[in-house]
């Protein structure tokens, strides 16, 4: 059970704020529902209480969680590139769909490390611009840094592998 305030990570959007608990009636029967505002873009959603754990709501990582993220960032095992394009995406897609921080970091650590290999196509970089975006967000949160901050950390991983 959350409490209004709480920052949690919601799928695909990423950082939400609860803004309030509601009682509705759907259906016939009364459930409590959590309204959540996604920061970045203001979006709100609601989510069934017994729902929550289903749709893939979670809290924000913790310090231990972002050190494993950082871990994921930093290896060099990954890159798919002898997959056509399409499974690629598909694979990509499935796992930011999860909403594990780890799937993510998996995500924009192969694209990055493509990146380097070849020129990404279009949606490649959505991509990759996706997965980075949502990780910087939460880890930002998380620790009480800024975006950019976070940012600059992150693609700093990338840049001493290149080098």
């Amino acid at each position: 059970m959350y409490t209004v305030g709480n920052k949690l990570y919601y799928p695909v959007h990423g950082v939400a704020e609860l803004t309030s608990l509601e009682s509705r009636n759907i259906g016939g029967t009364d459930c409590s529902i959590y309204v959540l505002t996604i920061v970045d873009s203001g979006l709100k959603i609601m989510v069934p209480t017994n729902n929550a754990g289903s749709v893939g709501i979670r809290p924000l990582v913790t310090s231990e969680e972002i050190d494993d993220v950082y871990e994921i960032l930093q290896s060099k095992d990954g890159g798919t590139d002898t997959q056509t394009w399409n499974r690629r995406h598909r694979e990509y897609m499935d796992k930011i769909k999860t909403g594990s921080a780890f799937e993510i970091a998996e995500v924009l650590r192969d694209l990055c490390l493509l990146r380097d290999k070849k020129t990404l196509s279009f949606g490649e970089r959505r991509m990759l611009e996706t997965a980075r975006n949502l990780l910087v967000k939460e880890i930002a949160c998380a620790q009480d840094k800024t975006e950019n901050d976070v940012g600059e950390e992150i693609e700093g991983f990338f840049h001493a592998q290149a080098a």
